[in-house]
């Protein structure tokens, strides 16, 4: 039945911290925060905006660097410091056209369980906290941060016919190019 549902995904929305990297935050001397994410994740995410598929970041931070590894990526719609995702997911579907059967959202925490009961597909991290694992379609086996949305893109791409690529990219998204 998962399986099936994916071939109507049109567009992914993601948090962030949990899901994208491994939830732990580095701080630096000045305050900065430094996060961690994983190139593999890296390479589906640029693959699937590639294949047209619809990608959001929702996320509570506020981090420039966020902004410039999904923007390196190719993803257009990063919206953070959010309090809320109800709101910017509403607005979205309604922006882009999409029905709730047509979005898959990945999330791990609290700020992310409403979404994820109006989303067509609620997907976790094998790490998720327990509500969330409670009402999700699908728990990776990975990590959140460790391959987990690798895993999740490749199986709609697969299910869709459009995972394989003959020139695949070796860019890792660099923001400076």
């Amino acid at each position: 039945m998962f399986l099936e549902k994916l071939k109507h995904i049109k567009a992914i929305l993601l948090d962030v911290d949990g899901v994208l990297t491994n939830g732990i935050l580095l701080l630096t001397e000045s305050g900065e925060q430094l996060r961690q994410f994983n190139i593999k994740d890296g390479y589906a995410l640029q693959l699937a905006v590639k294949r047209g598929l619809k990608l959001a970041a929702l996320s509570g931070a506020r981090s420039k660097g966020v902004e410039y590894r999904l923007k390196g990526l190719g993803i257009e719609d990063v919206f953070l410091g959010l309090d809320s995702k109800i709101e910017v997911y509403n607005k979205y579907l309604l922006e882009n056209n999409l029905s709730p059967e047509q979005v898959l959202f990945v999330g791990d925490d609290m700020p992310d369980l409403q979404v994820m009961k109006l989303a067509g597909l609620a997907v976790c991290p094998a790490d998720a906290i327990e509500e969330i694992k409670a009402i999700s379609h699908y728990i990776s086996p990975k990590n959140g941060g460790e391959g987990c949305v690798r895993d999740i893109i490749e199986k709609v791409l697969k299910i869709q016919n459009l995972w394989h690529d003959q020139l695949p990219s070796a860019d890792d998204g660099s923001a400076t190019k």
